[in-house]
């Protein structure tokens, strides 16, 4: 595990700005955190170059583009394979990759070997992402679905 950086409380406080709103103005920004603007761009591409902050990206509501149904996978795999096999867990972790339903894929403790998010349009293209894409994948044993009714709290940003 990588050793964290040292960030001063205005490292976070910038980090808190731009989870709240990635596209700020570093003017504003300075205004907000008491520093120059060019202090703030500074700080901040310290921050990018060192990997703190990995991307910038637009925060889509899946509702609004017809992806109303969000279901959580617990994938357990074969645990048996052939010498001349690859590892049925790099096997899936390539091919959740260019699955499009998928969002999140965790390797888990316990009885999960993994934990997806899946997002899609509703229940038949749930069954037929499970049925004709998962269930059909080498390397899976089987799967559990728990649906989200309701998100009680819903964020990208970490406690910096």
């Amino acid at each position: 595990m990588e050793q964290p950086q040292a960030f001063d409380k205005l490292d976070r406080a910038i980090l808190r700005c731009l989870q709240q709103n990635g596209r700020e103005t570093y003017d504003v920004i300075g205004k907000r955190i008491g520093l120059s603007p060019s202090a703030v761009l500074r700080r901040t591409k310290r921050m990018e170059d060192l990997g703190v902050i990995d991307r910038y990206v637009a925060l889509v509501n899946p509702e609004k583009v017809g992806l109303g149904l969000t279901a959580y996978l617990s994938v357990r795999l074969e645990k048996h394979t052939e010498i001349h096999k690859r590892n049925p867990m790099d096997v899936f972790r390539a091919s959740v990759q260019v699955w499009p339903e998928v969002v999140e894929c965790s390797a888990m403790t316990g009885d999960t070997d993994y934990l997806l998010r899946v997002v899609v349009q509703d229940m038949p293209h749930y069954s037929r992402f499970v049925m004709d894409t998962l269930l059909k994948h080498p390397s899976v044993q089987d799967c559990k679905t728990s649906f989200v009714l309701d998100r009680a709290k819903a964020t990208t940003a970490i406690p910096v």
